[in-house]
This record gives structure tokens, sequence and C-alpha cells, in this order.
């Protein structure tokens, strides 16, 4: 069995974290994940402090495992976020899309355990000097708002210049890319897209048919402009707001283009219009699960491919 620093630190069984994507990982799929041995994350997103706080209280309802809260630092919601994790005594919080210094004293004086998304080494020495609990070290292969670095590239650098437990996030969706991530130095695995095939996702189901039916060359990245790049499926949204970018539109009209677009997948599985976020490892999810099967499938392929690489040292 594999277990890991990040266990312990956290009260789980596995060392795998359920990624906070927006408007998906609600309470229930993050419930259905802590059940399951890993960290659920329900993801603030842009939405307003009352859904979220709905969110935590549906997740205490359905589990008394440990789970967490991602708060995008983005989100014009951010500051009243901050204070609900607060207020509902949230085990866990990781941050994306910003900088979560002036959060970081307050809730780890609350007891909360604050793991920021990483994309840079630089960022990775800041939060280690304000006290960060741990790191999610995340690749632009993953969906939703990505950066430059790859996950092979940014995971060992990551791993260099911290002593943090390291969570290694972007391209992982089975026992290979788990494996790979421990050979990087990372001490557990945050996996988004593979969730999306989870029976408690609550997506649309032709965003899960999507998902499952995905080849290697379903994802792009738009946004590049606007200094905030998305990967997504390649899908008419996408396109057109590609050739958008590289019109005389302005920024403005370009944001705008945006709105609403990722609820329009989720919630209503428009074709056309929705933006439907996902990882490049979308291509090896292929099949409906449970959040613990696919927990379980996932740690179990691991330590096979840990031995068989043994065999490869004489």
């Amino acid at each position: 069995m594999i277990k890991s620093a990040i266990c312990e630190m956290l009260g789980i069984e596995y060392p795998v974290f359920q990624g906070g994507m927006a408007w998906i990982s609600d309470g229930k799929l993050a419930a259905a994940v802590s059940n399951g041995g890993g960290l659920g994350i329900i993801a603030a997103g842009n939405a307003p402090g009352d859904y979220v706080r709905e969110q935590i209280k549906i997740a205490k309802s359905l589990t008394d495992k440990p789970f967490g809260v991602n708060i995008m630092l983005l989100s014009p919601y951010a500051n009243d976020i901050a204070k609900i994790v607060l207020e509902e005594k949230v085990a866990v919080v990781t941050t994306g899309a910003g900088n979560p210094s002036k959060y970081i004293k307050e809730w780890l004086d609350a007891g909360i355990k604050v793991i920021p998304v990483v994309a840079s080494v630089a960022m990775a020495k800041l939060m280690t000097r304000l006290g960060a609990s741990a790191l999610i070290a995340e690749g632009g292969e993953s969906g939703g708002h990505v950066g430059e670095l790859t996950t092979m590239v940014l995971v060992p650098q990551i791993c260099d210049a911290t002593t943090l437990p390291v969570i290694a996030a972007g391209g992982i969706a089975n026992g290979r890319g788990v494996a790979a991530a421990f050979m990087l130095g990372a001490c557990g695995v945050q996996m988004g897209t593979r969730f999306l095939s989870a029976y408690e996702c609550s997506i649309h189901p032709s965003y899960k048919e999507k998902i499952i039916k995905a080849g290697d060359l379903c994802t792009m990245v738009t946004g590049k402009r606007l200094g905030h790049p998305v990967r997504s499926l390649r899908t008419p949204f996408a396109r057109n707001y590609a050739k958008a970018e590289y019109s005389d539109i302005s920024d403005e009209e370009l944001e705008n283009l945006g709105v609403g677009a990722l609820k329009m997948a989720v919630v209503d599985g428009d074709a056309e219009k929705g933006c439907f976020l996902a990882g490049q490892i979308a291509s090896v999810v292929n099949k409906e699960q449970s959040a613990a099967e696919i927990i379980k499938e996932v740690m179990s392929e691991v330590e096979p491919v840990l031995k068989k690489c043994e065999e490869l040292v004489v």
C-alpha cells in the first residue's frame, strides 16, 4: 500500500487530491472523493459566498472525512470566501490563479492547512517562506487555468526549491502518472479530469461523453492574450475564441466572449457555446466509475509500476 507524508498531515488514506474545478467540484463530489480515501475539494471559482457555504454544508452532511475548498484568487468574491472557510472551519484550503499571501497567516492561525497551487519556483519559495503547509505544482497539461511549464519540468524544480510536501498536478489520471510523480519527488497527486467521469460528478451527460470519447489531441489553450490562459476541449466555442484572440477585437470584448461559457457546458451541455474544461490526459479517461473506484483503481496500478522500475536497477 502506498502511504506518504501528505496522508499523515491531512488524515487521508490515499495521497490523491481531487482538483478544484469551477462549477464542477461541488459538495457532493468532494464528499465522495473524501469518503473514497482521497481529499475532496470544493471549487469556489467565480461563485458568490452563499453558494460556497452551501456546498461546504452539503459536504459536511455527506462525509465526516477531511475535505478542502479551492479559492480562485481572481474571483471578485475571494475576500468573502476567505472568511467563509474560517467560519466553516474547513480542514484544507487550496488556492489558484493568484497570490494568497494576504490570507495565509489568518488561515494557518485557525488551524487550516494551506496548500497553494504554484506554477513557478519563485512562487514556491514565497509560499514556503510564508508558512504554507504543502504545495501543488501544477503543469500546463492540466485543464482550466494553466501555466507555461509542463508537469515533468515543474515538479522536480519545485521539489528542489522547498522543504514542503509537493503534490503533482497536470496530466495525471492513472497509476503510471502517479508513479511518475513520485519519481519526480512529489508525495501525492491531484487529479481533475479523471474525476469528470465519476458518477458523483454532476456535469451534464454530454460533458462526460465528450471526456470519455476524447482523443490525444483533444484540447487547446486560449486566453494567452489576456494573460490568463485556459485549457479546454476543442469545441466550436474554443475555436471561435482562438480566432477572436488574433482579431482586432478589444480586450474587454474578448473577455466578455467567455462570460458564462463554462456554466453553459457544465449545466446545459451546450456543444456550441459551452467551454468544456479538460486536461490533456482526457484521452485516457474512458469509463464512468464512482469516485472511490477511481481512487482505488489508480492506486492499485502504482505499486506494480514502481516494482517494475526496480528491475531496471542492476
